[in-house]
């Protein structure tokens, strides 16, 4: 499992049996969540603290899901988070599963974080203190 030293944020996730689908492996929906849970890890830690009563903050605009090998259970997976790209008014974040049984791959998962100003209720642009705290970060 190259290439781990790279993320900040890297949750053990046990593979639960209820997890898995009628065809044996962990449903597709799942790996969303695990990528949920390194997301908002990755944010609450390093860029916005608690998200309760913000004012402005980050908000999922998309995500894409590449499946590569099938996680059953029993399993641990570890799920990777990081910023790869940093534009104007988005944030390019990849996530990546790893299977620690097979030692493999499993999925990557490519999100898209917009900021929200839940005041006048319109995406921003990306606040500076953040693309500083996750220059800082990701360097």
């Amino acid at each position: 499992m190259k290439d781990l030293d790279s993320y900040k944020v890297q949750l053990e996730v046990p593979v639960r049996w209820s997890d898995m689908d009628a065809f044996r492996h962990v449903n597709n929906t799942v790996y969303l969540q695990w990528a949920e849970m390194a997301r908002i890890e990755y944010l609450t830690k390093y860029i916005t603290g608690s998200l309760e009563n913000i004012t402005l903050g980050p908000i999922l605009a998309r995500q894409d899901c590449r499946y590569i090998f099938p996680v059953k259970f029993p399993d641990t997976v570890i799920v990777c988070f990081k910023v790869a790209e940093i534009q104007e008014d988005r944030l390019i974040c990849e996530c990546k599963i790893f299977s620690k049984k097979y030692e493999k791959l499993s999925a990557i998962i490519y999100n898209t974080i917009m900021a929200y100003d839940f005041i006048n209720l319109r995406k921003a642009e990306i606040p500076i203190d953040w693309v500083m705290k996750i220059q800082d970060i990701e360097d």
